[in-house]
């Protein structure tokens, strides 16, 4: 595949809220092999782009069609006296895979990172089994951290995890 150009980088707005909802979904299906509830998906993405404070989407266009999305949310770090970006929600729409969208999704949201007052590190998690984002996150220099994440989902149309 050959690189892309003239990749855009956007703020989403609630214009976009379909296509981030068809993203996260199938993003979903392909990663974790999970169907998420149209109806949650669609309003969880409405209240994220509905409140800033929550975090915010970004999105990859070319040739004004949306090709890659992710989502930052925010987490407070008492040690750093500072602010994590988590970057969620990635995906890049198959015919545009290898070419660069996450690539430059990412460089844009870490140099706003830097550049935004208060803000001390970018984090992300990925599925185990997901070798190529790992590979990619590695290639863009992230690093694996000490930390083994744990939840507790009590939402009753949270997705199982093995």
């Amino acid at each position: 595949m050959t690189k892309m150009t003239n990749i855009h980088i956007r703020t989403a707005t609630p214009a976009d809220a379909q296509t981030i909802a068809a993203f996260n979904t199938a993003m979903a299906t392909e990663t974790e092999r999970v169907r998420l509830d149209p109806d949650t998906i669609r309003a969880g993405v409405a209240a994220l782009l509905a409140d800033p404070a929550q975090g915010v989407y970004y999105l990859a266009e070319q040739d004004g069609k949306v090709v890659g999305q992710l989502m930052i949310t925010f987490e407070w770090s008492d040690w750093r006296n500072g602010r994590f970006w988590w970057i969620q929600s990635v995906y890049v729409a198959p015919a545009a895979r290898g070419q660069g969208v996450y690539r430059t999704l990412h460089e844009h949201v870490e140099a706003r990172a830097r550049r935004t007052p208060g803000v001390c590190g970018l984090r992300l998690y990925t599925d185990r089994a997901n070798a190529s984002a790992q590979a990619v996150y590695d290639r863009l220099g992230m690093r694996r951290s000490n930390y083994v994440m744990y939840e507790v989902a009590w939402s009753a149309d949270a997705p199982d995890h093995d």
